[in-house]
């Protein structure tokens, strides 16, 4: 069955934390929606200088309209924790029990949420002690999965078991 997948992102995204993920839930015949302060414009990766057009404004969109949440890492996270509306929606997702994929730094936007006390999660070294201080069992491994219901990884190098686990929560 096809999942509809919300991905906040801005730019200085690390692109292959978007590009890989959603080439891999496309082909598994899902849809990625791109959410940023507005619809219509370009963002554009930090490292490969990917151009992605943004499907959505936060304003316009509903958690209850999708499935899933996807959080690229790089500085994109970062830069969307300081919008309230950025930090209530990913917040839904992890309250409504709905599927949420965040890698690298992508786990930033859950912390200012506050919603992974007493998670297992991972995520980029640089982030390990903001994790700990949210009150996560911090795993140093290529992909945790949390309650059927969070993914997250370190880097770029854990793509394939990041895309492997979220595809499998995809399937639900």
């Amino acid at each position: 069955m096809s999942k509809k997948i919300a991905c906040v992102i801005t730019n200085d995204f690390e692109d292959s934390e978007y590009t890989e993920p959603v080439k891999a839930y496309k082909e598994a015949g899902h849809t990625v929606i791109t959410i940023e302060k507005e619809a219509g414009k370009t963002v554009v990766g930090k490292t490969d200088k990917t151009e992605v057009k943004i499907d959505k404004s936060i304003d316009s969109v509903n958690p209850a309209d999708f499935d899933a949440l996807l959080i690229p890492g790089g500085f994109s996270p970062d830069q969307l924790r300081a919008d309230d509306r950025f930090v209530a929606f990913t917040k839904a997702f992890m309250d409504e029990k709905k599927p949420v994929f965040a890698i690298c730094h992508g786990p930033q936007l859950l912390i200012t949420a506050k919603v992974l006390e007493g998670r297992d999660a991972t995520g980029f070294t640089s982030i390990k002690v903001d994790l700990e201080n949210a009150g996560v069992k911090f795993a140093d491994k290529e992909v945790v999965v949390c309650g059927n219901q969070l993914v997250t990884s370190r880097t770029p190098d854990d793509l394939p078991a990041f895309n492997r686990e979220s595809l499998k929560l995809l399937e639900v």
